[in-house]
């Protein structure tokens, strides 16, 4: 009966438009997103770059869209909003515009006021995207709002950025704070791993190339456990709609990528963290955010996306609800219902697990022990919360100071705070292994224990309703690999002629060594390594 009033609740068919600006095919959060909405019965359009990949063999795709010819210019988006403007006189009536990515989420905040009329799109407070994108005003954020974050330094020059370098410890992490700026062939990358402080100085000296400010940030190690992420869907006033936790088994590439392997997990540190700042912010939309555990067993905020995550169908109650779709129906005016189910489910984006199962030599289905599901704890629409600042008030101890952000490292002399961000080894409340912290948490009616949901996995590309966007990537994955696989064997036969000469060289100069001593003569020593010949030195 509930599925039959939630598929009614889709009845209106509004038409949805998903907008991925990014150049990557193999974006699953798009495919996810297209059959979440298409299984209800929307009409789903995507907009996208680079022809769209296996996502448009969907049987639930309506139409793809071409972007903006020539690409997109964030700061002017005019091309953007002629794209979207035609799109919609295409389909001739308005729609709910999704942003799959940061790109698209920032540059759709721009030119919002001229699609009032055409789209329905979440309401953000003037930049905010932008805002919660650039890394240098989230460590700003952070402090202010008593965030965990990785120590941060924003240096005014090269020697400030080699000085950092140091205090900061080494290795250390580079990102410039507006990555969508980046211009292509520069080869700067967004975040890069730092070993001394003479490439910290080099790389500060590219930032006019890079077109934003470069930051330094305390490396925080990758292990087991130790990469998490949240999920929400909220309305005005940033009032949540659907929210969840989250663990990465597996990532790709290893310990530094997207999800490749994740599990649906409640902590409440990155809960708390996560409707905090949704709440603070004001933020209306969806947003993925992404934590990493410190040594100290600290959740540190290290990146906002202002945007689905492309593992968001992880978050998935047992009717079927997902952020995406409470997006949908909050943005049609209609009522968003009360999530159910638990947390427990898998997801696995196929192609990207198998390369970090490979890598890793692991792949991880299992709950381990001692990190189980929090039992009896189900998706919360209307957690507690803590009273926004007062206007104007100062920043919490341990902001900023001299250009260096420095979050509250959840120090054992400051009470009330170590054990908001203590590692909950059970899944529920700080300090308790029942699991209970979660759902004590929550201001809503109390629930039923939801069912068991570990055997449940979400695949990214295979579903047995809708095969060909599998199809469609298996094919161009292996593609794309037996065209690697065919440039490398391009370069062998002269890599190989390198490697026969020395091979045959070796023993012939042994033979001239035997010949030498047996006339009596002294034998002949072999060449320093500085003098061989090139070929030989490539070949070792």
């Amino acid at each position: 009966m509930k599925d039959t009033v939630f598929m009614h609740a889709f009845a209106n068919h509004v038409p949805a438009v998903l907008l991925r600006l990014d150049r990557n095919p193999f974006h699953h959060g798009t495919l996810g997103a297209v059959r979440s909405l298409g299984r209800k019965g929307v009409e789903v359009h995507v907009v996208v770059e680079a022809g769209g990949g296996p996502v448009r063999r969907s049987r639930y795709l309506r139409a793809v869209h071409p972007g903006p010819v020539g690409g997109l210019d964030p700061e002017t988006p005019q091309a953007l909003l002629d794209c979207l403007l035609t799109v919609s006189e295409r389909i001739g009536r308005p729609a709910v515009l999704v942003a799959m990515d940061d790109l698209s989420a920032i540059a759709v905040a721009r030119i919002a006021p001229a699609l009032d009329e055409r789209y329905r799109i979440p309401h953000q407070p003037d930049g905010l995207p932008a805002r919660v994108a650039d890394k240098a005003e989230l460590s700003r954020l952070c402090a202010r709002w008593d965030i965990p974050h990785p120590e941060t330094v924003l240096p005014a020059s090269g020697a400030e950025a080699s000085e950092a370098a140091w205090r900061l410890g080494l290795p250390v992490v580079a990102k410039w704070s507006r990555p969508w700026l980046l211009p292509a062939g520069e080869g700067l990358r967004s975040t890069t791993l730092l070993h001394s402080a003479a490439e910290a100085r080099r790389l500060y000296e590219r930032s006019a190339r890079a077109g934003s400010r470069l930051l330094l940030q305390r490396f925080l190690p990758a292990g087991q456990d130790t990469d998490w992420f949240f999920h929400g869907a909220f309305a005005r006033g940033g009032h949540p709609l659907l929210v969840g936790s989250g663990r990465k088994e597996l990532s790709w590439p290893v310990r530094t990528g997207l999800t490749a392997v994740g599990r649906w997990l409640p902590d409440p540190a990155v809960e708390e963290a996560g409707l905090r700042l949704a709440e603070r912010l004001g933020y209306q939309g969806i947003l993925d955010l992404d934590f990493r555990r410190d040594e100290r067993g600290c959740f540190r905020l290290v990146d906002f996306n202002p945007r689905p995550g492309a593992q968001f169908r992880l978050f998935t109650d047992t009717g079927g609800l997902d952020v995406v779709q409470a997006m949908y129906l909050d943005l049609t005016g209609q009522r968003v219902p009360t999530p159910s189910g638990g947390p427990g489910r898998v997801f696995v984006a196929e192609n990207y697990a198998l390369l970090a199962a490979v890598r890793g030599r692991r792949l991880p289905l299992a709950p381990r022990p001692g990190r189980g599901t929090a039992r009896g704890t189900a998706p919360r629409p209307h957690p507690a919360r803590n009273p926004a600042p007062e206007p104007g008030a100062a920043p919490a101890p341990g902001g900023s100071r001299d250009g260096v952000v420095i979050p509250d490292p959840a120090r054992p002399d400051r009470p009330g705070r170590a054990a908001e961000h203590r590692v909950d080894r059970g899944g529920g409340a700080p300090g308790r292994g029942d699991g209970a912290g979660a759902a004590s948490a929550s201001a809503g009616p109390a629930r039923a224990a939801p069912r068991d949901r570990r055997a449940e996995v979400e695949a990214a590309w295979f579903a047995s309703d809708d095969v060909m966007p599998f199809v469609a990537m298996v094919t161009a994955f292996l593609g794309r690999g037996f065209g690697k696989g065919a440039r490398v064997l391009r370069g062998f036969p002269e890599q190989g002629r390198r490697t026969a000469r020395a091979v045959v060289r070796a023993p012939r100069q042994r033979g001239r060594e035997q010949a030498s001593e047996g006339a009596g003569g002294p034998a002949a020593r072999p060449a320093p390594p500085e003098a061989a010949e090139p070929d030989e030195l490539v070949s070792r």
